[in-house]
Formats: C-alpha cells, structure tokens, sequence
C-alpha cells in the first residue's frame, strides 16, 4: 500500500515549522533535512508528528497555505482541547470559529474533543441540534458548555 504524505509548501520557514510542530506534538521528530548545496539553504525538512510522516518544502510566497486544507487533532478531553489549543495560538496563531485555529505559519488546525462527535451524533436529535448550535458561538471548544447546551434540550 502506498504511504500518502502531505507536502507543506512554506516561504522559507519549513525548518521552523518543523521544529515547532515537533516540539508541540508528542512522539514527533525530524527525520531529514535537505540543503541547496553543501550548507546552502533548506530545501525540504521531513517530519513525523506522532508517527505521520510530512514533508516541508521552502517554496517562496507564490502559496499560502488557505483553511481549505486543515489538520484536525483527535484530542480526549478538555485538557488536551486547553494544551493544543494554548500553545499553537499563543505562540503567534490567530483564533477562528468552532475548534479552528492557524498557527504562526498560517496552518489551519482543528482542535476537537471526542465529546464533541458523540454530542453531534446524540441519538436524541434535540440534544444534537443544541450542541451543534452551542458549538457555532465558540472559538475554543467547550465540552463542558456543549454537554450543558445538550442536557438543556431534553
């Protein structure tokens, strides 16, 4: 089976990138970095963030990366909502609505809590519906605040 690695297109900065997502996600390293050159500029930098493998490519500005392709962070509970959350948009990110995110490299991320699916997909379509409406007036997800819009529904 092939392995499908997503390729970030960077204006020079895929090293730090690299470097920050390693340092942010448990598990991760960089595997590979390839100059112009012997010392020249980085080309590509290869990384692994908790065993998915990417490559960073210093393209120029001709690309910026857009919201129409994100990486979502599978996240247990609040706490790891908080963590995530904290760290990519205090260290230079910009918040959006409803769990997104961009960093400091302008990468869009989702942060959501497995609570947030299991509220979605509550077999009691009224409790769905207010979690769901619960979730359009936040930035950071708040489990505790959908499970209290959900409760209110029935």
């Amino acid at each position: 089976m092939p392995r499908i690695t997503p390729n970030l297109w960077f204006d020079g900065q895929a090293l730090d990138a690299a470097e920050y997502y390693v340092s942010v996600f448990p598990d991760s390293r960089i595997t590979d970095v390839s100059r112009m050159g012997d010392g020249g500029p980085v080309l590509t930098v290869s990384f692994e963030l908790d065993g998915q493998t990417f490559l960073g490519l210093n393209g120029g500005p001709q690309f910026p990366f857009t919201e129409a392709v994100s990486f979502v962070i599978d996240c247990a509970d609040q706490a790891e909502v908080d963590r995530y959350w904290d760290e990519l948009v205090s260290n230079g990110g910009e918040e959006s609505r409803c769990g997104w995110l961009k960093d400091r490299f302008g990468l869009s991320w989702q942060v959501v809590p497995q609570a947030l699916v299991e509220l979605l997909t509550d077999p009691d379509p009224r409790r769905a519906a207010a979690a769901g409406a619960a979730l359009q007036g936040m930035n950071r997800i708040d489990v505790a605040a959908l499970r209290a819009a959900a409760d209110a529904a029935v």
